[in-house]
């Protein structure tokens, strides 16, 4: 198959599909630090698609940025009880990239990935909640996917006290670049049941 994995610069997702030996690329406009460049497309991922033939890819599996779309960040809305229209705005522009890999035609399969979002990002409905307990990384972090033409993901690891002893992964105190990478378990199984 051939993969793009948009706004992926830890190449873990592209990894697991190499591994399986398909023709995985990572995208972003920061370097990769997955130790790859010769699998990376350094450069805008909206710029492209537009000049790759439709359906080239069979796959497309889009992190795309949360920042402003993420409840995580509400509290920044607000800067001594004002609302900040910056914010605001960078919400609006966030939810128009969002929405381009949403409404793509070019591609059959489609996974986007990202945080529970704000009410005010206005995102259409998800198709699946996952965690990464579930997959055998022994913390929770509670993810979105957005899905056209895939199965749902199944869990890998199925522990039922995990759930209340999986420390949450934000609460860490990491920085957002280590919050934002995806973990192992889920390139893995992204890998194995979408490939």
């Amino acid at each position: 198959m051939r993969v793009l994995v948009a706004c992926e610069e830890s190449q873990r997702v592209t990894i697991a599909f190499r591994k399986r030996g398909h023709l995985a690329f990572s995208c972003d406009i920061k370097d990769c630090s997955g130790g790859h460049p010769e699998w990376h497309i350094k450069g805008d991922v909206i710029e492209h698609l537009k000049i790759v033939e439709p359906f080239y890819y069979d796959l497309i599996i889009a992190h795309p940025p949360c920042t402003y779309l993420s409840v995580a960040g509400a509290v920044n809305f607000y800067k001594n009880n004002q609302v900040n229209r910056g914010r605001f705005e960078e919400q609006r522009k966030a939810r128009e990239f969002f929405m381009i890999f949403y409404n793509f035609t070019g591609c059959k399969r489609i996974c986007i990935e990202n945080p529970r979002a704000m009410k005010t990002a206005q995102l259409p409905p998800y198709s699946q909640v996952i965690q990464p307990y579930d997959f055998g990384d022994d913390y929770s972090k509670q993810t979105l996917l957005w899905l056209k033409g895939l199965p749902y993901l199944m869990p890998t690891v199925i522990e039922f006290n995990r759930r209340s002893a999986a420390p949450s992964w934000t609460a860490l105190n990491r920085s957002p670049a280590v919050r934002s990478k995806t973990f192992n378990g889920i390139a893995e199984a992204m890998a194995q049941q979408w490939g």
